[in-house]
């Protein structure tokens, strides 16, 4: 008698031989793990996500459904997926030029958000707490805790780790309305300068 999986995987999931899955993962319907994909405790894989050789997930990554996930894209813990977001891992892709030894990592830090519908080019970091907003082309890296908006995505202000909108004072202080923690601005970086 085998131990049952420490994961739940829908029926209509395919999980290739060679994935790793964390435990308390869920997948669900029509779902691709392919070999060599790995897949930190707790992670939500949406319907219809494929997650491909060589992706790797940390812990509590939320995949919402109709998210292709390609070679070359890392996820640190609490990243969110938004529907449909898009990534690449070929700046200048060509179908008659083969560029499989030229696929670019995509680092999202922990927990980065981005929203429904992006897409995220290739070769870039977002760094902690970044929030992309919902149909952004972000096509160069992200500070930590930066808003970032539009096509292509810009900086349109700051976002506590609770995913609020964050103003800050003339001597560069802010609170976060729901955790209360509190955030430094300066030379145009944030820091938290207090942990709930």
């Amino acid at each position: 008698m085998t131990d049952a999986p420490a994961y739940y995987a829908h029926p209509t999931a395919v999980l290739d031989e060679g994935c790793r899955i964390g435990d308390g993962c869920r997948i669900w319907h029509f779902a691709h793990l392919m070999p060599g994909c790995e897949l930190g405790e707790k992670c939500s894989i949406g319907q219809n996500v494929m997650v491909a050789d060589g992706v790797k997930l940390g812990r509590n990554v939320k995949v919402q459904n109709n998210v292709s996930l390609y070679t070359g894209v890392e996820c640190a813990d609490d990243v969110f997926l938004g529907p449909s977001v898009v990534f690449t891992n070929v700046r200048n892709p060509r179908s008659a030029v083969v560029r499989r030894d030229q696929y670019q990592t995509t680092v999202l830090e922990k927990g980065v958000s981005i929203g429904a519908n992006s897409t995220i080019v290739c070769g870039v970091r977002l760094g902690e707490y970044a929030f992309v907003g919902a149909g952004s082309v972000v096509t160069k890296d992200v500070k930590p805790y930066a808003l970032v908006y539009g096509n292509p995505a810009r900086q349109h202000g700051w976002m506590s780790a609770f995913g609020h909108r964050l103003q800050f004072d003339p001597t560069g202080h802010a609170t976060c309305p729901e955790s209360g923690e509190q955030y430094l601005l300066t030379n145009h970086q944030v820091s938290r300068i207090s942990i709930r």
